[in-house]
């Protein structure tokens, strides 16, 4: 499990992502899939250092569950491989 990050660090962590999804039309005119690259940077360091981030994300995901299956895989969340898991077991039976 990790250790506490100093709250300072959390909240420029937090700012840097929300910088990099705005960047992320701008990198996106570039030729070339960059623009994917930032937003999914962008929206790991806003999930990992935000509790309200992380309050849409689930919001996010119940609403529109196809959103949230690739978020998941993109971000290799522990929780997505366990639900997988489960639900194959679940279909299996």
């Amino acid at each position: 499990m990790r250790t506490s990050r100093h709250p300072a660090l959390r909240f420029a962590l937090f700012w840097t992502g929300v910088l990099l999804i705005i960047l992320t039309p701008f990198v996106g005119a570039i030729p070339g899939p960059g623009g994917i690259f930032v937003f999914a940077g962008g929206l790991a360091l806003m999930l990992q250092n935000s509790h309200w981030a992380k309050r849409r994300f689930v919001h996010t995901k119940r609403r529109w569950p196809r959103f949230g299956h690739y978020a998941d895989m993109g971000l290799r969340r522990t929780s997505a491989r366990r639900r997988r898991e489960r639900d194959r077991e679940a279909q299996e039976r």
